[in-house]
């Protein structure tokens, strides 16, 4: 039993080893990535230099930028070989890719490579290059994507389609008719009643976003470029997407802009509650449930000093409610995007945003400009897709507008 014990003893020892020796050796490859990342910015300095000035390489100039592609290429060589040698240490020979997360795939941990400027010859096979060589990993802008629809609240409820070119959208309009069953008498032909089928269509109008990322970041080894990438990029994608469903552009996305039901308040700078009950009544009860009411922070600051009859207050705080406050039984949202009060602003929008559509393509990409931006010190991420909205179902929204002044 005691050599039993001891094998176990040296068995856990061995693999507390040999946890730490991955552990050193990774720590030294960061170091190598950093140090590479450092004489890449530098290698761009002369350039950018050189380029400034409209001028060749000077003697000394040039004999630094081939003494650090030399530096370069060692270091290019020693972190391949010490990935093989990390790798071939993997139990059952599996191939560890990730050295700063482990959950990364292989054509992220190549992109988050790219971006700093450590793409190694076997990452890059995992990579799509454009004509002007940036890359474009579908994957990661799926992520961001997702990201869109998590913290982007209009476009989450919205009907969604995520196809390319133009798409026509039908819908059965009852608005100006309808199906009507009526008494009737044998022998008595019936009166043809119907509803109408109509279409909307949705184009595609491109789109980009821009983040501009510090290299001093980029190359701490601590920074999560990844995550950092799909925060800032779902952010500013997030925000137009918003504007363009609530207002729209014109001659691009129309949004929300040709809601019909509704109604128009009495005065241009405040509301009345009857007049919020007006609108929630405009939408017939079928779609009811999935109701929300959309406005400008300003606009739920003034109703909240609206009071019933019964003297409680109209808009109250709820902290079961998704954004903390329910107005008339529903739940309240505030966007930037929405216009305050104000003549002739549409200040407040109600319903079931499911009758609005929203279509982005799925061929949308995401590209990196790492030589663009080197004189500001930054790498810049590009988003381009394109998008168009409209309402879709024009029973399921209403909107409250401001009288003229």
């Amino acid at each position: 039993m005691k050599s039993h014990r001891g094998r176990i003893t040296n068995k856990k020892a061995f693999r507390v080893a040999a946890r730490r020796y991955l552990q050193v050796r990774a720590e030294e490859l960061k170091n190598l990535e950093e140090k590479r990342a450092a004489l890449v910015e530098e290698m761009e300095g002369i350039l950018n230099k050189a380029q400034e000035e409209e001028r060749a390489f000077e003697e000394s100039e040039q004999a630094r930028f081939d003494e650090i592609e030399k530096e370069i290429n060692a270091i290019d060589k020693t972190i391949e070989a010490k990935e093989r040698a990390r790798n071939l240490g993997n139990p059952g020979g599996k191939k560890k890719e990730d050295g700063e997360n482990d959950d990364l795939t292989v054509e992220e941990r190549a992109f988050v490579d790219y971006v700093r400027g450590t793409l190694t010859n076997e990452r890059a096979a995992n990579l799509t290059y454009a004509d002007n060589g940036a890359v474009i990993p579908s994957s990661i802008v799926n992520k961001i994507i997702e990201k869109v629809v998590e913290i982007c609240p209009i476009y989450s409820m919205a009907d969604r389609y995520n196809i390319g070119g133009t798409i026509n959208i039908p819908y059965y309009d009852e608005e100006t008719s309808s199906i009507k069953m009526a008494y009737a008498d044998e022998f008595t032909e019936l009166t043809s009643t119907s509803g109408t089928f109509k279409s909307i269509s949705l184009g595609g109008f491109l789109a980009g976003a821009l983040t501009l990322i510090s290299k001093k970041l980029i190359n701490n080894s601590n920074f999560d470029v990844l995550n950092k990438i799909i925060q800032y990029m779902a952010k500013a994608i997030s925000v137009f997407i918003e504007h363009e469903c609530l207002i729209g552009t014109t001659g691009k996305a129309e949004g929300l802009t040709n809601v019909t039901r509704g109604i128009t308040a009495a005065a241009a700078d405040k509301v009345k509650a009857d007049e919020l009950i007006d609108v929630q009544e405009s939408i017939p009860d079928i779609y009811q449930s999935g109701a929300v009411w959309i406005m400008n922070k300003a606009t739920r600051t003034a109703i909240r000093k609206l009071k019933h009859s019964d003297g409680n207050y109209l808009l109250n705080r709820d902290v079961s409610a998704r954004w903390g406050y329910t107005l008339l039984g529903k739940d309240v949202y505030c966007s930037d995007a929405m216009p305050k009060m104000a003549a002739k602003a549409t200040a407040v929008y109600y319903g079931d945003f499911s009758g609005l559509a929203v279509k982005v393509a799925e061929d949308a990409n995401i590209e990196v400009l790492r030589e663009k931006y080197a004189t500001q010190h930054a790498v810049g991420v590009v988003a381009w897709m394109e998008i168009d909205t409209k309402v879709e179902d024009s029973q399921k929204i209403a909107k409250l507008t401001m009288a003229s002044a």
